[in-house]
């Protein structure tokens, strides 16, 4: 049995989710620049063509604006297990959407329902920024990472960001993973090909692929 490790805030209220989205740029300003080189290997996975990309725990839609903008073409899903969030990201993307014509959609499921993946379809990028530990115990990351990979095309990529318990992380080794721990997780899901991209001020961001 899995020890629930209690989150402090409930991201399904919405003030809770409201006071997160106002505070979370200006707590970990380094934000800013994992989410610039999810655009940058985007950019990379797919210069030209239109892309079917997954965000897992799409939050207030920091990411996805960033991306909705950089990339000339893609068809974006947002998928989070709060409504309180996905009211927060469609006003945030409001403007984008009026004026870059993107289509979006925001699916509200929950990573811990074994069947969050059904009816989805394949797709050609996965991304997902500081939504792991959400599961609520690292020992899940694993399963999500499998499930994620089902999801992806044959030369599909995977981008994954979260906290991690090396020099400058988190404290609490039950919720979040060392960065070697994150790798093996990746590694137990299938994935073959696993990069560090980015480690910086407590964060990681991996890119993992089967081909």
């Amino acid at each position: 049995m899995i020890a629930e490790i209690p989150s402090p805030i409930d991201l399904k209220q919405t003030a809770d989710a409201e006071e997160w989205a106002r505070t979370a740029l200006v707590k970990r300003s380094v934000r800013t620049e994992f989410i610039a080189m999810f655009a940058d290997i985007a950019r990379q996975q797919a210069p030209q063509k239109n892309i079917r990309i997954l965000e897992l725990g799409s939050g207030p839609g920091f990411l996805a604006e960033h991306l909705l903008h950089t990339l000339s073409q893609c068809q974006y899903i947002a998928l989070d297990s709060s409504p309180a969030m996905h009211a927060l990201a469609k006003q945030r993307l409001n403007v984008t959407l009026d004026s870059t014509n993107k289509p979006i959609r925001f699916i509200e499921r929950d990573f811990l329902d074994p069947n969050w993946v059904q009816g989805l379809g394949q797709f050609d990028l996965i991304v997902t920024m500081q939504a792991v530990h959400e599961l609520r115990h690292k020992s899940r990351a694993s399963t999500l990472h499998r499930q994620a990979r089902s999801l992806l095309n044959d030369h599909g990529s995977y981008l994954v960001c979260d906290h991690h318990t090396d020099t400058g992380g988190m404290n609490n080794t039950e919720l979040y993973m060392s960065i070697l721990e994150q790798q093996s997780a990746l590694t137990g899901a299938g994935f073959n090909h696993i990069e560090l991209i980015l480690d910086k001020a407590g964060m990681a961001l991996h890119r993992a692929h089967c081909h």
